[in-house]
């Protein structure tokens, strides 16, 4: 009987202790991953303390070199302001633009004792077939018509100083502004005229005569020799 009992509790002694052993080794790795979690918080808290202590540095050098260059720039000199800009212009007569865009001058100026000559407002003259023709079409045919009128009286486009314009849309309800332009820049800003007026475009309900897209009025000045 001794003898059976001290051979069946060595086993039960080596059974113990071999499940013992996995736990304290659970324990063991419980405890490592806990002691690493606080290092790696501290490592991440460093490097984005530092990360941010370095945008700081960075956004600093940057504002002063802003204000560096402002400072700079506000003691340097202006840059003298020339009289006239590109495109303006003071022709032989005196007759001053400026201000100019594609199509026309925002302002013209005329000298004392200038002569001046005014056309009234005239449209296109009706097609042989019995139509009108379109918004460029009939721009074209109205400022032909004032080329001839005007060089009937001694005078020529270039001497144009102002146009204005009234105009109606289509049997579409469409106003062909375009149109206008493309027939308007047959007569202005070209090679035989340079020349460019003022200019106004107004959309109207309608016109006197029946067919017309287009009413156009003009004044011309010069200065006498």
């Amino acid at each position: 009987m001794p003898k059976k009992t001290t051979k069946n509790a060595e086993p039960e002694l080596l059974a113990d202790e071999s499940a013992e052993e996995p736990v304290e080794e659970a324990g063991a790795v419980e405890e490592e991953s806990d002691s690493l979690i606080p290092e790696l918080s501290n490592l991440n808290m460093v490097l984005i303390s530092g990360f941010g202590i370095a945008l700081l540095v960075i956004m600093i050098m940057l504002v002063n070199g802003g204000g560096q260059s402002v400072e700079a720039a506000l003691n340097e000199s202006p840059a003298p302001v020339p009289e006239t800009t590109v495109g303006d212009i003071i022709d032989a007569d005196g007759i001053e633009r400026k201000g100019e865009g594609r199509h026309f001058y925002t302002t013209i100026k005329i000298p004392p004792g200038a002569e001046t000559l005014y056309l009234s407002g005239s449209g296109a003259a009706r097609n042989e077939d019995g139509s009108w023709g379109d918004m460029e079409a009939q721009t074209i045919d109205t400022f032909a018509s004032f080329k001839e009128k005007l060089e009937a009286e001694g005078w020529s486009l270039s001497d144009i100083v102002q146009v204005r314009a009234f105009a109606v849309a289509d049997e579409y309800g469409l106003l062909d502004f375009d149109g206008f332009n493309r027939g308007y820049r047959e007569f202005f800003g070209t090679e035989q005229n340079p020349m460019k007026p003022v200019r106004s475009f107004v959309e109207i309900a309608g016109l006197v005569v029946p067919g017309w897209l287009v009413e156009i009025e003009i004044r011309a000045a010069r200065v006498p020799e």
